[in-house]
């Protein structure tokens, strides 16, 4: 029984709540299998309680790793996250923390406080990653030392929107957060 078989029983709007969580967890490209299997598990026993969990959480990720594995064959050798990932890489080695695919901000300002000396933060949560999934568009922070977030026209703004409009990400800062235009294109193995 395929993962849409197994989802019969349960109204269509749950369904496609499940399937897209599967799939969302699934092309972030960040989680992993325990991860993925523990959000599903819990949103099968919350969305579809009278649903087995153990036979159908399998089935949602096997289909969701089915479309991402079908659909990267047509992707470009370099794409957008890979990018993001140079990105991010020399932001780290000019003395910036990142942190991707948090839970929050908490977790985000934790690794921050750590981290004595650092020029900044910039993070993204998983649900900033779901949301580019999505739509195409990832939310990125950006936080000062002290954790005050950035305000237009700060060095620490202008390298980060640099970096990204250099790689062909294209970004720009709007209330608060950085916006970056990409296709989530991240190849996955689970």
């Amino acid at each position: 029984m395929s993962g849409s078989e197994g989802l019969l029983a349960v109204d269509e709007r749950t369904a496609r709540e499940l399937r897209g969580l599967a799939r969302v967890l699934v092309r972030s490209g960040y989680a992993d299998h325990a991860a993925i299997t523990a959000a599903l598990t819990e949103a099968v026993a919350e969305d579809a309680p009278a649903m087995d969990a153990a036979a159908l959480v399998p089935l949602l990720i096997g289909d969701a790793v089915i479309d991402v594995t079908e659909d990267a064959k047509g992707w470009p050798e370099v794409t957008d996250p890979d990018r993001l990932d140079a990105v991010l890489a020399e932001l780290e080695a000019l003395g910036v923390v990142v942190v991707r695919y948090t839970a929050d901000h908490h977790e985000a300002r934790q690794v921050l406080e750590a981290s004595a000396g650092a020029l900044g933060l910039v993070f993204f949560t998983d649900t900033d990653v779901w949301h580019a999934v999505d739509f195409g568009m990832l939310e990125l922070k950006v936080w000062h030392p002290d954790t005050a977030n950035v305000a237009p026209g700060e060095p620490l703004l202008e390298d980060v929107l640099t970096l990204l409009n250099e790689r062909e990400l294209p970004a720009v800062f709007d209330e608060g957060r950085i916006e970056v235009t990409l296709d989530w294109q991240r190849r996955v193995s689970l």
